[in-house]
């Protein structure tokens, strides 16, 4: 997967996470709350793992040229 692929599954991993820890916290439900909890930590990491690769993809595209 492209590191913009990447990118835009940990965003909606994250978008997700909100949702669900809104929701749980809504509701009074503390296990819902915390699988959002993960599922916005999970995002976050994917985005991460994304912008390295678009990093290293830029490294690969100068030592070409």
């Amino acid at each position: 997967m492209s590191g913009m692929g990447d990118k835009l599954k940990g965003k909606g991993n994250e978008v997700k996470g909100k949702v669900k820890q809104e929701y749980g916290e809504k509701t009074d439900d503390p296990d819902m709350a915390a699988e959002g909890k993960g599922d916005e930590m999970k995002g976050k990491t994917q985005q991460i793992k994304g912008k390295a690769k678009d990093k290293i993809d830029d490294v690969k595209d100068k030592v070409r040229d």
